[in-house]
């Protein structure tokens, strides 16, 4: 995950945790093609009714979430590319505001009430994962398609198979029966293999592909079907699967899921290793914990910072863009993984590989 999408699920998160008693917590979101006057004029209306009537009439803590609402809005001349959010509420006695204008996908719906909760509805794309999977599941009586997201598994299409079991029938001879059976198990691969182009390498191409089936039956499917190039550099895994089913699908996401989590974390773990090798060869130039992390950006020094999940989000933010302004990457280290954890407990959770030493 990029830091700047850790940054916004971390602000999410804590939004979607907040409640209140009353009907005063404000949400704003607005589309790109909403004017800025439109965003504005509901706010306005409420905020004068507010200051213009009896104070008792409006309860003092959507007054100062329609203020927070309302200065956020006057910093902008008109709404950013992606759409922009506002959320304000008083929660157990502080403020509680964030405003969200560097969204990874566009608002799509325009949104304003008050509620005894934030409405993270129009943004529930965003949590969405970086990654999205195809599952396969291939049997010599069918097949199933889908793909597995943070919404979990979706269904794509299953298809049965005509090919014959391992009996002859009809008076063939044994060989013969045997060579057309295969012929047709091969059509039918391709035929899989062509679907699986379709579904998965198409407009919305996924990031990888989880393959399920009986032991036999897959090793097959690998060896004699056309499979394109890219899919098959983006298998993640085989596991072994019953049915070719929505049950089947299901099946394959959950044995898939550590193969997943894995995949993901590769580039960490490559990252984290030559961290870790860094500080132990007195040649390499490395920084550890925030002061000397800090030294080396005050250098221009830092070529990859690696931050833990265990930080705070503002300070991984800071940091990040520091690195960000002189050229550098930005590595988030889950901290839920033992070389993660270890990480975050002997260095504080704060490292980076340097371009150059620094005294």
């Amino acid at each position: 995950m990029s830091l700047a999408n850790y940054e916004l699920h971390e602000r999410l998160d804590r939004l979607s945790t907040a409640s209140a008693d009353r009907d005063v917590l404000v949400t704003l979101t607005v589309p790109s093609e909403e004017s800025i006057g439109e965003a504005r004029r509901p706010v306005e209306t409420d905020y004068a009714e507010a200051t213009q009537l009896d104070e008792q009439s409006m309860a003092r803590p959507l007054v100062n979430a329609l203020e927070e609402t309302r200065s956020r809005l006057n910093e902008y001349d008109e709404i950013p590319e992606r759409g922009l959010a506002i959320y304000a509420g008083v929660v157990d006695g502080d403020l509680v505001a964030t405003t969200v204008d560097d969204l990874p996908v566009p608002i799509e719906e325009f949104r304003y009430e008050h509620g005894n909760e934030f409405d993270l509805e129009p943004l529930e794309d965003v949590t969405e994962p970086e990654s999205t999977y195809g599952l396969l599941v291939v049997e010599r009586g069918g097949v199933a398609l889908g793909r597995l997201d943070d919404e979990g598994v979706e269904p794509i299409e299953t298809l049965d198979s005509d090919v014959p079991g391992k009996s002859s029938a009809g008076g063939q001879s044994a060989e013969r029966f045997e060579r057309d059976r295969e012929r047709q198990k091969r059509d039918f691969f391709d035929a899989i293999a062509e679907r699986a182009e379709m579904e998965f390498l198409g407009d919305d191409p996924v990031d990888g592909v989880l393959l399920g089936g009986t032991t036999g039956t897959v090793e097959d499917f690998r060896d004699e079907a056309d499979l394109d190039h890219r899919l098959a550099d983006r298998l993640v895994g085989e596991f072994p699967v019953e049915y070719a089913s929505e049950q089947g699908l299901r099946q394959l996401a959950a044995k898939g899921e550590d193969a997943i989590d894995e995949r993901d974390r590769g580039d960490v773990r490559e990252t984290l290793g030559a961290f870790f090798e860094a500080v132990r060869d007195d040649d390499e130039p490395v920084a550890y914990g925030v002061d000397e992390v800090d030294d080396a950006l005050e250098y221009d020094a830092v070529e990859t910072l690696l931050l833990s999940t265990g930080l705070e989000g503002g300070e991984l933010q800071e940091l990040g863009d520091r690195t960000a302004e002189q050229g550098g990457e930005t590595v988030v280290v889950p901290d839920d993984f033992p070389d993660g954890s270890r990480f975050r407990d002997a260095f504080d959770g704060v490292g980076a590989l340097l371009r150059f030493p620094i005294d």
